[in-house]
């Protein structure tokens, strides 16, 4: 019990209405729906994506059939500006697909301060995120559509896929709209998942991995149509793009890889983490073992820096766009990656030939050295910095990450050169690399809430009215459980239009103080975070009334003695009770099995690409192997 409240933070009683001020607090918060969107949102929203296919696919029929020409001028001026060297049919979709990733990047990063400054909004629609978002994820979906729609009266290489009995598509532009239809549909299953289970506001809930997935995976398939492009190119040598330029748009492609791969950090780049602390160094670890083996192999000597400078470059950007400076909402913190590239590239210089090889080695350093680098980078960019509780086990888990990250870059790089090796180990290290990521994110989700674990709050310093006010705390834990070297023990207020997120200064064993007052007003959820081993958990000291899902407002008094338990409870409270386990968990079984699907497709777009193109000649004894165009 909370002073009254029930452990899910719902009321046991109407809420009563004795302050002026609060009524309109809460009426407020009554507009803010808590399960799906009103009737009229879901119709625009669903008429405006019908027109805008519907549209889509006039324009891909009237090329095809020859009653519009519109598609083929911008393909041939994509040809002749920046996509020389490549067909119409992989040039204008790449430069569409990376303008809306950029785009969808800006969104989501927006879209997710937001939601941790504001709490959940009043519709999809009233959302201005959601449409750089919707505008990015369609995007996509679009330059995929075109690149199977722009070959006319010719097979686009021979990794093409058969259409119809005369039309063959790139199986990068099956790929890319696959892709881009993916993330697509996370928005209307985002909607029925609140229907059915409440709001999650966490990142990693499945259909917002969806919308992640969709947009970050779509690079491989971007990476393959430009491949399958320059092998399909047959233009006079004078238009060639030069080796620089070559450089810099693989470079590109590799970076834009890196930064959707990253993108499943952000909980962790705004200090507001649902899941423990060793999926951080996971989460990088993967991402700078795929993207950056891969742009090595790839792109060729400083390729992994290269990619990392352009990751810093967007990836940055958008951290600065939309935080206070520009747009006005959260600072997002940027993992470095620089020495995870320097770690690809040292590998490189004695295994380029041993490409899965290399893969294991750059993946082990980027887990040890590379981890150490983070480690350090994290105590001075990151709002909720590693401490050593995660040193083992973090160290470990980013091996995993890094190794099975670097197999699967290295196989990519392979498949895009044609040297992709033999089915059997091919597909036997792609398993592995796969099973060995599950296992280490299945091991990250193990947790527990210490039982019989009480926090005393004594607040001090208490300042301004019941609208502004704020305190200091002194925290003292109960004796048996208490938190012994933990990951975090801090203080963390948000969705009152700010982020609170403090470290607590611990006096003596099991006694903590704060060192900046935190939020006890408005619409503000001000709690104490304990994550120590395999522990989460939680103190409530601050909740506001929320009468859309019957939460009454649990206050702060000048002292109070609260059990440490679950901060799901606390950090979600729109989630509904009742629903059946099973229910969850079969929803949970789809987006799981669409996800492999994409996975899988895009494993056998690689084969299928690899299979399509003329082995490189040769190597000399003594020179490293680059990669070559057929």
């Amino acid at each position: 019990m909370w002073d009254g409240v029930t452990d899910t933070g719902r009321a046991t009683a109407p809420w009563l209405a004795d302050d002026p001020l609060r009524d309109l607090r809460v009426l407020a918060q009554e507009a803010r729906p808590a399960g799906g969107a009103a009737l009229d949102q879901i119709l625009i929203a669903s008429g405006g994506a019908a027109l805008l296919t519907a549209a889509l696919l006039v324009l891909g029929w009237g090329h095809r059939s020859g009653r519009i020409t519109v598609l083929a001028r911008l393909a041939a001026l994509a040809e002749r500006g920046p996509g020389r060297g490549v067909p119409g049919w992989a040039a204008l979709p790449a430069m569409v697909a990376m303008l809306s990733l950029i785009t969808a990047l800006l969104g989501m990063y927006w879209d997710i301060s937001l939601h941790i400054s504001h709490g959940r909004d009043e519709g999809p629609l009233a959302n201005i995120a959601h449409y750089p978002i919707l505008i990015g994820l369609f995007g996509i979906f679009t330059a995929g559509v075109l690149a199977m729609a722009l070959p006319r009266g010719e097979r686009p290489g021979g990794a093409a896929v058969r259409i119809t009995r005369d039309w063959y598509a790139p199986a990068g532009g099956v790929l890319v709209a696959g892709a881009g239809f993916y993330a697509l549909a996370g928005f209307p299953l985002d909607d029925l998942w609140h229907r059915v289970f409440g709001q999650d506001v966490t990142l990693w809930g499945p259909t917002h991995l969806m919308l992640i997935g969709g947009a970050g995976l779509s690079l491989i398939g971007m990476m393959l149509l430009e491949r399958e492009g320059r092998a399909a190119w047959d233009g006079p040598a004078g238009q060639a793009p030069s080796p620089a330029a070559r450089y810099v748009r693989r470079g590109m492609h590799a970076g834009g890889l890196l930064i959707g791969l990253s993108v499943f950090q952000a909980e962790y780049d705004f200090g507001v983490p649902q899941f423990r602390l060793v999926h951080q160094p996971l989460l990088i670890a993967l991402a700078a073992g795929c993207a950056l083996v891969a742009a090595r192999l790839w792109v060729g000597r400083g390729g992994a820096l290269f990619a990392v400078l352009f990751y810093m470059l967007i990836r940055g950007g958008v951290s600065v766009a939309v935080g206070p400076a520009v747009i006005g909402e959260l600072w997002a913190s940027v993992p470095l990656y620089f020495a995870e590239a320097l770690c690809v590239e040292l590998a490189a210089l004695a295994l380029a030939r041993r490409p899965l090889a290399l893969g294991a080695a750059a993946g082990a350093l980027i887990g040890t050295a590379g981890f150490a680098a983070e480690y350090a980078w994290s105590q001075v960019a990151f709002r909720l910095p590693w401490t050593t509780d995660i040193l083992a086990e973090g160290m470990i888990m980013a091996v995993v990450g890094g190794v099975a990250g670097g197999l699967c870059g290295a196989m990519l790089a392979e498949g895009l050169e044609g040297r992709l090796p033999r089915p059997a180990v091919s597909r036997t290290a792609f398993a592995a690399a796969l099973l060995g990521v599950a296992a280490a994110v299945a091991n990250g989700l193990v947790i527990d809430v210490p039982r019989d674990v009480r926090a005393t709050v004594t607040l001090t310093g208490v300042q301004g009215d019941a609208a502004h006010r704020t305190a200091h705390a002194r925290v003292v834990f109960s004796s048996p459980g208490r938190p012994d070297g933990p990951a975090w023990v801090a203080i963390t207020g948000w969705q009152g239009k700010g982020l609170h997120v403090e470290p607590l200064i611990k006096e003596s064993g099991g006694v903590y103080r704060t060192s900046a007052p935190m939020p006890l007003h408005g619409q503000w959820k001000t709690l104490i975070r304990l994550h120590d081993g395999r522990s989460l958990a939680g103190v409530p000291i601050y909740l506001p009334a929320d009468p859309a899902i019957g939460a009454r407002e649990l206050p702060a008094p000048q002292t109070f003695t609260r059990d440490v338990q679950s901060e799901r409870r606390i950090l979600q409270r729109e989630l509904k009770t009742g629903v059946p386990g099973w229910l969850w968990l079969a929803c949970s079984s789809v987006v799981l099995a669409c996800t492999l699907a994409l996975v899988l497709a895009l494993g056998w777009g690689v084969a299928r690409v690899s299979r399509s193109l003329r082995p490189e000649p040769a190597v000399p004894a003594g020179r490293e192997r680059q990669g070559t165009d057929a």
